[in-house]
């Protein structure tokens, strides 16, 4: 149970942070209007270090905040059953839902002055740079396969043991590499409950002038990092790293 509130709070957490850095670079009238990719970047690995800190200091001995890390950790073995694994999963999803509700509540005023809907749904979740399927899920893939690879480097025996409460700090700065190298063409989600979890609240929420949800696209930020987690357990495994 703590390590299912745990995921939760984390997650939410996570978007918070994460959704909270896009809504104030995007929407009209915030101090932090066209502040630019950089910023977001950093916003995102903060926000995926504050996430982690907040999942295990309630519990959660992983701090996975993520569908397509906890795929790879359960194909590990030793982590979790099936079972556990899925309702893990459900409980991201669920706090990335929280995590929208509260971006929209902190940035109230903002959604009617924004005139833009894109701009609106992209602070919960991606969109393409240029919409084509196959080319998105393969950035998608790649992103999450190097983030859920490099995970399983940065933790190998042969780098040592961290001091307690470096990992998440160092996982933080693998999200702002990713997004500063990897993020342009998708905007990086790897992650199915940081998209699908905001996605959602944007869909359930009274938004001022939002517009639909994109959903045609919403399975795209889904199936490539799960598919990209599980091509990352594969070779970690078959180059023994795992």
């Amino acid at each position: 149970m703590d390590n299912l509130f745990g995921e939760f709070i984390g997650t939410a957490i996570l978007i918070v942070f994460g959704g909270g850095v896009c809504a104030d670079c995007t929407l009209k009238h915030s101090k932090g209007q066209n502040s630019g990719w950089i910023v977001i970047t950093v916003g995102w690995g903060f926000a995926v270090m504050l996430g982690v800190y907040a999942a295990t200091s309630l519990g959660a001995p992983q701090g996975d905040l993520n569908p397509a890390v906890t795929l790879a950790k359960l194909l590990k073995g030793g982590i979790y059953t099936a079972d556990q694994a899925i309702v893990t999963m459900l409980v991201q999803i669920l706090g990335g839902i929280v995590g929208g509700i509260i971006v929209w509540l902190a940035y109230l005023p903002h959604w009617g002055a924004t005139e833009d809907p894109a701009s609106k749904l992209g602070v919960f979740c991606t969109a393409p740079a240029i919409r084509s399927y196959g080319s998105n899920f393969l950035c998608e893939f790649i992103a999450t396969f190097m983030l859920v690879f490099m995970i399983f480097c940065m933790f190998n025996a042969n780098n040592g043991q961290f001091p307690a409460g470096v990992g998440p700090y160092l996982v933080g700065m693998l999200i702002w590499a990713l997004g500063v190298s990897l993020g342009g063409p998708t905007g990086y989600a790897m992650n199915p409950a940081r998209d699908l979890g905001p996605r959602i609240a944007h869909a359930i929420l009274p938004i001022a002038g939002k517009g639909g949800s994109d959903w045609g696209y919403s399975w795209v930020p889904v199936a490539a990092p799960m598919v990209g987690g599980f091509a990352a357990y594969v070779v970690a495994k078959a180059f023994g790293i795992i």
